[in-house]
């Protein structure tokens, strides 16, 4: 019951000035959300996009949705969505149990995140090691496992890159080791393909078969030489200013949410304190 009084005193001495800056933190907390609002989406579309893409929603394959992994992208920016909306209505209506619970959820993603950024920095020597072994194993079971054959292959498009080092890992794979008895053998996947699409149009499944065989001369009309650990590393360094920039602007954004929300759910206990010493000379 003493908080009121106390409270009643801090709000007396508070000037014009912060008294309008405490206005603005509303609309502040809900420009800060927008920006969430929209990577959220976006992660969603990617989400969606993949499954798509993969054709995931096609009769002989809806069974095995519930394992893609594009569903965890669909998961994490409707969450992200979602937080972005609890914080916007709770800054609307001024909801103290809505922004705390804003709060807690964006103090544990802020601590997530910079435990995973101090992790990559310390790790950093040895990240290219961890990103070859899974890609080698993922080529294994290229074949196997359509969600693997599906990011390599993107990879690979994207990139324009051919195996981890050079387009003779495929070698790796039982399918496209030149001791294998099918077609494929000495081949290599076609994304690896310079041009995989026949006239334009058609998907071409053997543009890579024999490619193997091929001396580097050769090859490099056919498909892409480089390895796609050359390639991503090139890409990292090419774009790491850009990367670093958007890593501070994004925990700087949650960081100065945290501090709009604080002192937002301060303002709605300044203005519920008033009106209950307003109430009390009433009396």
């Amino acid at each position: 019951m003493q908080e009121v009084p106390q409270l009643s005193r801090i709000w007396q001495h508070t000037t014009v000035q912060e008294v309008r800056r405490a206005q603005l933190y509303p609309y502040l907390l809900i420009t800060s959300n927008l920006l969430f609002t929209v990577l959220g989406l976006v992660t969603l579309v990617v989400g969606l996009w993949g499954l798509i893409n993969k054709e995931s929603f096609a009769q002989e394959k809806i069974s095995g949705i519930g394992t893609d992994p594009m569903l965890l992208f669909m998961f994490l920016g409707l969450i992200l969505a979602l937080l972005s909306l609890m914080g916007c209505v709770g800054a609307l209506r001024e909801n103290m149990c809505l922004l705390r619970t804003f709060s807690a959820f964006v103090l544990v993603l802020l601590v997530v995140q910079v435990l995973a950024v101090v992790v990559l920095y310390s790790l950093q020597g040895q990240i290219e090691n961890y990103l070859r072994s899974g890609m080698l194993a993922a080529m294994v079971r290229y074949q196997d496992d359509l969600d693997l054959r599906f990011i390599i292959d993107e990879i690979q498009t994207g990139l324009q890159c051919c195996g981890a080092d050079t387009y003779r890992d495929w070698g790796i794979n039982v399918y496209f080791n030149c001791s294998a008895p099918g077609v494929q053998a000495c081949g290599v996947p076609p994304s690896c393909c310079i041009d995989p699409l026949e006239n334009g149009t058609v998907w071409n499944s053997q543009c890579g078969v024999g490619a193997q065989q091929l001396d580097e001369f050769s090859a490099q009309s056919v498909i892409f030489l480089g390895g796609c650990l050359g390639s991503i590393s090139r890409w990292i360094n090419q774009h790491s200013g850009v990367i670093v920039m958007v890593v501070i602007i994004l925990l700087g954004v949650q960081i100065l949410t945290l501090f709009i929300t604080d002192r937002l759910l301060q303002k709605i206990r300044w203005s519920r304190a008033q009106h209950a010493v307003y109430l009390q000379s009433l009396q």
